[in-house]
């Protein structure tokens, strides 16, 4: 665990949520015809879309702006957490 999240939140509390989150946590395999595609100018947000993509869900909210200015992607559609709430089916489920 990284020591620079120290001062944020004790050991006890970071291994308590981390067996939360595994325990609730949607695990995605990406297959590797998923994993080969490159979509973003970073390659390292592409594992965010791999994931998205994989787990067939039709949003990817984020607030990073190489991931926002990605061309459109059938099927998947990339926001901002603002735009997301503003969705009707986003609305319908709160």
């Amino acid at each position: 665990m990284e020591p620079k999240f120290d001062r944020y939140l004790s050991m006890e509390l970071r291994r308590r949520l981390l067996h939360d989150i595994d325990a609730t946590a949607f695990w995605v395999d990406v297959p590797p015809a998923i994993a080969a595609l490159s979509y973003c100018r970073d390659a390292d947000d592409d594992k965010f879309i791999h994931t998205a993509l994989a787990a067939q869900t039709p949003w990817l909210v984020t607030g990073d702006k190489d991931l926002l200015d990605v061309p459109a992607i059938p099927g998947l559609r990339i926001l901002p957490p603002a735009a997301a709430l503003d969705l009707p089916e986003f609305v319908a489920g709160r």
